[in-house]
């Protein structure tokens, strides 16, 4: 059973892999705690809970953990204020205090706006990550970054807000939908191009055991994936540094998903063509060699197939201006130099940009 420490002072914490692990999460919640909370409530999608609620439910009773639900609707359109004040009324009307409990049991969606909830319900209470999918497992609960939409753009408003742990079961991942679960192995193959190489070489060599959800394949990949996000937050918790290297494809992956509305792209599907455009863009600055960028582009189209890009580039450029991650006006690009290494570069000229999104649209397209 792979263990990750999350090294963060005051409190560090376990991300705990094992196949199997939701049907004892009650014992591993109790260890994680200080002292038992003084009520529980987990927050979760109605698909999710449906196949896992009671599962979850009978290893908190065990526990002695009389757990309460709560149900959001997923997606990217569910990640609002709106389902924050909804959900925090509940809780009020449930009769949730400071020593409450928070679980996220869910994808992405559901582990940001949880671990949003939490930081501001009474000025914080605690929270344990649950992924179900395999986006969350590798990437999403972990590191303790939450937050919801604008129609503006994705993830303008939120906090740092860590989990006393985050608890993934591979196991759970065997009851993805397709396209929900090859959205993860781009975030997956994020870390490999970020940090560290032999995730992509992995991804590269065992496509078909991933793409078939080898339980084996599976344990590694998600491991090694939360071992570099671990590695990464520990380092620099709250993005002032070295934590920007996460939002590799994420410039304009974000762009794409806030365009076409939260409905035309998974999360991993967008960051996948950002990705493209960030080793194009790269080659382009003579930061990385064209072969090196060919791996990258041949990796990300192999773990497909993704929506073609229908935005146009001059709407994607202006959404590109309102990303968090630009800074006095400049747009941040993380652009890799090797695999396994990447830097944050600002002042790509406009025209150069122009001409990478044209060239990733088209590439879209013939992949269809």
């Amino acid at each position: 059973m792979p263990i990750v420490k999350v090294q963060l002072e005051p409190r560090p914490y376990d991300i705990v892999i094992e196949a199997g692990l939701l049907l004892r999460a009650g014992e591993w919640i109790q260890a994680a705690l200080d002292s038992p909370p003084a009520s529980c409530f987990v927050v979760t999608a109605p698909p999710v809970r449906r196949r896992w609620g009671k599962p979850l439910a009978a290893s908190l009773k065990k526990a002695g953990l009389a757990a309460s639900f709560l149900e959001m609707p997923d997606g990217e359109r569910a990640k609002t204020m709106a389902t924050v004040e909804r959900l925090a009324a509940e809780l009020v009307k449930r009769g949730a205090d400071r020593q409450s409990l928070l679980i996220a049991l869910g994808g992405g969606v559901v582990g940001d706006v949880t671990g949003f909830l939490a930081s501001v319900y009474m000025r914080g209470v605690a929270v344990i990550q649950m992924p179900t999918t395999l986006l969350a497992q590798v990437d999403a609960a972990i590191g303790g970054k939450t937050g919801v939409n604008l129609p503006a753009g994705k993830n303008l408003l939120g906090s740092f807000w860590q989990p006393r742990a985050v608890l993934a079961d591979p196991g759970v991942l065997a009851t993805l939908p397709e396209r929900e679960y090859r959205t993860g192995l781009f975030e997956a193959l994020k870390c490999g191009v970020i940090r560290n190489p032999a995730i992509f070489e992995f991804m590269e060599r065992e496509r078909e055991r991933l793409l078939r959800r080898d339980p084996g394949a599976l344990e590694w990949l998600v491991a090694e994936s939360a071992r570099v996000k671990a590695e990464v937050v520990a380092a620099d918790e709250r993005e002032s540094g070295l934590r920007r290297i996460l939002n590799f494809g994420h410039t304009l992956g974000h762009a794409l998903e806030a365009e076409g509305g939260y409905r035309r792209y998974r999360h991993g599907e967008a960051v996948a063509w950002g990705m493209v455009a960030a080793a194009m863009l790269a080659v382009a600055n003579l930061r990385l060699d064209a072969e090196t960028a060919s791996r990258i582009l041949a990796a990300v189209l192999a773990y497909g197939p993704l929506p073609p890009i229908t935005e146009s580039p001059a709407k994607l450029l202006a959404r590109l201006g309102a990303d968090k991650k630009t800074v006095r006006g400049a747009v941040h690009f993380v652009l890799p130099r090797a695999l396994g290494a990447v830097e944050v570069v600002s002042g790509v000229p406009e025209g150069q940009l122009r001409q990478v999104l044209e060239q990733v649209r088209a590439l879209s397209r013939v992949r269809r």
